[in-house]
């Protein structure tokens, strides 16, 4: 009983937060009080204040944006690190731990490492704010993820597939696109699933490397919609915003959860 109750004590606190967001989202915005928060609103003004957010923020270009990157990156991602694992584990590249730490090791270094260096770059590469240099930067941050967890995967395949397809006549190629890539199918979802979520979220890059309202990220342009003390917009508006477009990452990650665990699972290191 004991063990009972104080897990429910801290499963209210974990979602005292979320009781937030959702009941002053949906109070009217005009007479939001912060000494009254936690008091639930009279009246239901959840549509009206999403409406607002869209106006005021353009979210309609960046939706649009930031679900094209959500979806071509994590495909390039895990396409290329599913390539980087099938050529270290089962091709057997010389000093092939040496390539895939390589890849990985870009990893260990905080990113707001590379936003200077990102910036010039691109600036002088003509790439900043532009929906092609976020694709090319998503893609990048992607791979070495993707390269672990197929890497991980490869290894517990039996060799002997690949040198029965070989046998039969199969090209290298083909024998990854037609037997090795299906066979994954489940890691690769848990990583693009994982990589769709940081790039829907991502606010640091779209930041630094966009400005306009067509190419910025849904993240980038909901920071823009500041409280009523900075911008003139009050914090419900802001609220409603981040709740609505939050969503995507929350309904996939519920459909595909089952998938998303055991696709982790095949995944782990052996």
């Amino acid at each position: 009983m004991i063990r009972r109750a104080v897990l429910i004590v801290l499963g209210l606190i974990w979602l005292g937060p979320t009781y937030l967001l959702l009941v002053n989202a949906a109070r009217p915005a005009e007479s939001y009080d912060p000494s009254r928060a936690w008091a639930p609103a009279g009246d239901f003004a959840l549509l009206d204040n999403v409406a607002r957010a869209v106006e005021g923020a353009d979210l309609g270009g960046s939706l649009a944006s930031t679900a094209l990157y959500a979806v071509v990156s994590p495909l390039l991602g895990v396409l290329i690190g599913a390539l980087a694992g099938y050529t270290i584990v089962v091709l057997r590249l010389r000093h092939g731990f040496w390539w895939f730490l390589l890849i990985f090791g870009g990893t260990v270094f905080p990113s707001q490492m590379l936003l200077v260096p990102l910036f010039v770059s691109y600036s002088d590469a003509g790439l900043y704010d532009t929906r092609l240099g976020l694709i090319i930067v998503y893609t990048a941050i992607n791979v070495p993820l993707g390269a672990f967890v197929l890497r991980n995967f490869y290894q517990g395949v039996a060799f002997s597939i690949f040198e029965a397809a070989r046998m039969d006549g199969a090209s290298t190629w083909r024998i990854f696109w037609r037997i090795y890539l299906p066979m994954s199918a489940s890691a690769l979802t848990a990583v693009f699933i994982l990589e769709f979520t940081f790039i829907w979220n991502d606010l640091v890059f779209g930041l630094t490397l966009s400005q306009t309202a067509d190419v910025r990220p849904v993240m980038t342009a909901i920071a823009g919609l500041m409280t009523d003390v900075y911008a003139g917009i009050p914090v419900p508006v802001g609220l409603a915003a981040g709740l609505v477009v939050s969503l995507p990452t929350v309904v996939l990650f519920l459909a595909t959860q089952r998938l998303f665990a055991r696709g982790l699972s095949l995944g782990s290191v052996q």
